[in-house]
């Protein structure tokens, strides 16, 4: 098959949906199919190069002005810049696919390649990467307007089918976008594992100066819904108990709330932010923590679950069926607090500080699990599947 994978983010940019697009285009060319990426211009990244198998372009693109808001993120847009639908399409009409694998539902490339994908009769996979949700009641109401009145419009013209990442995705795009069993896969993160079987070459404990003092990791970019408040009004507690205990925040911040709060609570001096970090530094962080908390607002992401998998303890807040199919099993093969919960959050990582041995016997049971569920090979072997399918069923329908 020849599978087009578009996404706005794409590395070197950081973060899950730019990792996950461009290991799932690895594993599809690595399976002998061929690739071609699309994405928006990055820092100094190449408009056009060679990787892992496949070609990927990016377009040139705007980036989105930062307005000093709370929900300021890096985003680009390709369509902004003149030139760039006509680019998009010579691409995809040389390459000639015989699917699309779009990720993110409200990037104007997944626009773009979408409706080139429906007026040439080509089956799209689109994978629902993040929620437009807020706590802030007017950001919420506002996501809301957006999705009634511009996203889902836009999805309906599209008719991809979806691919839905865990149980909160589900019922969101069930209420946003009306999805259903009829139109949907139940695919979960995809965690390359081979990324974490590399030796780790970095010595963050010296590099930071923490020595052998217990460590927290939280991995991820500083957003609304990953805002680290239930552990940063956790850390007096710990502290308590713990008062060598450092807390290393890893990511872009974009919402500092945090910060301001452990000034207020006294407990700034054992918060260290580092920023956003190489992706070939990741393992060296997990390898350093003795406990790794960053999705505790409700979620388990894509760094939450490599943390498990590196065989580091790791607390997320979800459900037990949060993934469709997989089962969860709250202090056996994973460690799950309510979102928000701070109270419950200090009490989590008091048991693992407190008792190692525990704390290794958890983090080998969640990274069996992850790894038995979350591979890139079990995931993108199941992506493969339905493209064959959607592409069968597509040449017949022609």
């Amino acid at each position: 098959m020849r599978i087009a994978v578009i996404n706005n983010f794409f590395p070197p940019r950081v973060g899950g949906s730019a990792h996950m697009a461009a290991s799932l285009a690895a594993e599809y060319a690595a399976a002998g199919h061929q690739v071609l990426a699309v994405t928006a211009a990055y820092a100094d990244a190449p408009a056009d190069e060679q990787r892992d198998g496949y070609r990927v372009v990016r377009l040139p693109a705007a980036k989105m002005p930062q307005l000093g808001l709370s929900i300021d993120f890096d985003m680009t847009f390709a369509s902004l810049r003149p030139g760039n639908w006509r680019r998009l399409w010579k691409l995809l009409d040389e390459f000639k696919p015989d699917a699309v694998h779009l990720h993110g539902q409200f990037f104007d490339l997944s626009w773009m390649a979408g409706i080139y994908a429906r007026r040439h009769h080509l089956p799209v996979l689109l994978t629902i990467h993040t929620l437009l949700i807020s706590d802030n009641k007017l950001y919420g109401r506002v996501f809301r307007m957006l999705d009634a009145v511009l996203v889902k419009p836009v999805l309906n013209y599209l008719r991809p089918r979806y691919v839905i990442l865990d149980k909160l995705g589900v019922d969101y795009c069930v209420q946003r976008y009306g999805t259903s069993d009829e139109n949907s896969e139940y695919f979960p993160i995809a965690v390359d594992t081979g990324h974490f079987a590399k030796p780790v070459t970095k010595d963050v404990r010296a590099e930071l100066e923490i020595g052998d003092a217990p460590l927290i990791v939280s991995l991820g970019h500083v957003i609304p819904l990953r805002n680290r408040l239930p552990l940063v009004e956790a850390l007096p507690t710990v502290l308590a108990r713990h008062p060598a205990v450092r807390v290393v925040v890893v990511g872009r911040v974009y919402h500092d709330a945090f910060l301001r709060r452990a000034e207020e609570l006294g407990v700034a001096d054992a918060v260290i932010v580092t920023g956003a970090v190489p992706k070939e530094d990741v393992p060296a962080y997990f390898a350093a923590a003795d406990v790794v908390t960053h999705d505790l607002n409700g979620g388990c992401g894509t760094a939450s679950l490599e943390a498990m998998l590196s065989g580091t303890a790791t607390i997320a807040s979800v459900t037990e069926d949060n993934y469709p199919g997989i089962e969860l099993r709250n202090g056996e093969n994973i460690l799950l607090v309510r979102p928000d919960d701070a109270e419950a959050v200090g009490e989590t990582v008091l048991s693992l500080l407190d008792d190692p041995e525990w704390r290794s016997r958890i983090a080998e049971r969640e990274s069996s699990m992850v790894r038995g569920n979350f591979g890139l090979d079990v995931v993108a072997e199941e992506h493969l599947r339905v493209f064959a399918k959607l592409v069968a069923d597509n040449d017949v329908l022609r």
